[in-house]
């Protein structure tokens, strides 16, 4: 899925680039926390803890902010946060999906409300977007890594549904409730990874121009900025030159 590759792309330009690192770091010990809390405090034990360990690592959070957090958990921290998918339609109608982690659901709700029509889009109902994604695990490999068969054939031996190999690195996807095994199987043929995580794959996209992009680049921007917000993901399609005057 194109738009996804490119999505993934923007996401890292924005993340090295990004001068609040603080925030991104933040918010991956909240799902550390909350990982570690809910299972095992050992991430061998806990899948969920091991991926979220695995996706702070992968940003650079050093491991003393990573054993920070698992230590929180311990300590009580993270009772109170729930987990809340919103899902509306960006500039354009593109289809939006924010994950956020909230001890407080009318603020987050009312801020993630105010944030959509502020950016012309407008929230919808839990399930108005969601049919045009698939949740699905990613696991992306650097191209140095190996030729497009070498993964495939290490792919379909883990277990993984798909695989899209680039100039760029390789990325493979499978069920959700797979990724565990599969990203534990990729690892003993292919190393450690550069990315494991959960995601949203969108099935259908919308195209949009410059000016299109600009706009749901500014909606993704102020979501993003919210502290209750983990993540969001949006099922955009553009053209090369579109995302090369980004």
């Amino acid at each position: 899925m194109a738009g996804h590759s490119k999505w993934a792309n923007i996401q890292h330009r924005k993340g090295r680039q990004d001068a609040a690192r603080s925030k991104l770091f933040s918010k991956l010990s909240k799902e550390i926390t909350v990982a570690a809390k809910m299972g095992d405090p050992d991430p061998d034990k806990n899948p969920r803890l091991r991926l979220a360990v695995k996706e702070a690592k992968a940003v650079s959070v050093p491991k003393d902010v990573i054993d920070r957090a698992i230590k929180k958990s311990q300590a009580g921290d993270g009772d109170d946060y729930e987990e809340i998918r919103y899902e509306g339609y960006g500039p354009n109608g593109v289809a939006v999906i924010v994950e956020a982690m909230t001890d407080n659901r009318n603020r987050t709700a009312s801020t993630v409300r105010s944030t959509f029509s502020k950016n012309g889009g407008n929230l919808g109902e839990t399930g108005s977007v969601g049919f045009m994604f698939d949740r699905k695990g990613e696991v992306v490999y650097p191209a140095a890594v190996g030729d497009a068969d070498t993964v495939m054939m290490a792919a379909i031996e883990a277990g993984a549904e798909d695989v899209e190999s680039s100039d760029e690195g390789h990325t493979i996807y499978c069920a959700d409730t797979d990724l565990n095994e599969v990203s534990n199987a990729l690892e003993a043929q292919l190393g450690e990874s550069e990315s494991t995580k959960l995601i949203w794959k969108p099935t259908t996209t919308t195209e949009l121009d410059l000016e299109g992009m600009e706009k749901l680049m500014k909606l993704i921007d102020a979501l993003e900025d919210d502290d209750d917000v983990q993540r969001v993901t949006a099922n955009f399609d553009a053209s090369d030159e579109v995302m090369a005057q980004l």
